[in-house]
């Protein structure tokens, strides 16, 4: 009996990171902005609550106009998941074309800063303690990446550590920059240009532009720029 044979890897195009941003609806945009003066923050919460549990057309729109509502500031084109959860997202300044995957958490803070540049990708399931963070243009978030900006002091150590101060430490990703499925960054880090975080990684400190880190915790196994230089 013949030996099954290996199944080929095939290479396609890009969707997301290609796609054409087209101008939002007007009817999107003038519904948001009725929204936004006849609505508390809280209103519009319960509202972008409701009409986030569907795919159909008619949800996704009203889900879209809640969000351009609730943010700081919204780019054209940006495409939100269904059951998405947002904490203070008047702190929320996002680009064009940013795509947010189905049950994203972003948890911003009500003194906090929250920025996303344009056509980045944040996969479903992440989470992002978006307290002080900055996504660049075109950064990737695989599913389920956790992104930390906060932890507890844990002093005195005789009063329980969750009941300690926090240490708020901005948390910065790149252009261009690609973070692995389920890969985890700690507080502090910098994710320079155009590097790759390996799938599963824990990042503790900070990663060189166009390096490609892996393992617990990561650290550099290779350079980008060494494959471009070998084609």
């Amino acid at each position: 009996m013949a030996a099954a044979e290996r199944p080929v890897s095939r290479i396609v195009s890009a969707v997301s990171g290609k796609r054409q941003i087209d101008p939002d609806p007007g009817y999107e945009i003038d519904l948001a902005s009725e929204m936004r003066q006849r609505c508390s923050p809280d209103a519009l919460l319960a509202m972008f609550n409701r009409f986030s549990q569907s795919t159909g057309w008619l949800d996704s729109a009203l889900r879209r106009a809640c969000f351009h509502a609730l943010v700081k500031r919204c780019g054209v084109g940006v495409q939100v998941g269904i059951n998405v959860s947002l904490r203070h997202p008047e702190t929320f300044e996002i680009g064009d074309g940013v795509f947010i995957g189905d049950q994203a958490i972003l948890q911003g803070r009500h003194d906090g800063s929250f920025v996303v540049g344009e056509r980045s990708w944040i996969g479903p399931q992440c989470f992002l303690d978006a307290r002080d963070l900055v996504l660049g243009r075109y950064v990737g978030l695989g599913p389920g990446v956790p992104i930390l900006g906060s932890e507890h002091t844990g002093l005195p150590v005789e009063v329980p550590i969750v009941a300690t101060d926090l240490v708020i430490s901005p948390v910065r990703v790149e252009d261009d920059a690609d973070i692995g499925m389920s890969a985890v960054l700690l507080p502090g880090v910098r994710i320079r240009t155009g590097a790759i975080v390996g799938a599963g990684a824990v990042v503790t400190q900070d990663v060189p532009a166009y390096a490609k880190v892996a393992g617990v915790p990561a650290r550099v196994i290779g350079s980008r720029l060494d494959e471009t230089m070998d084609d």
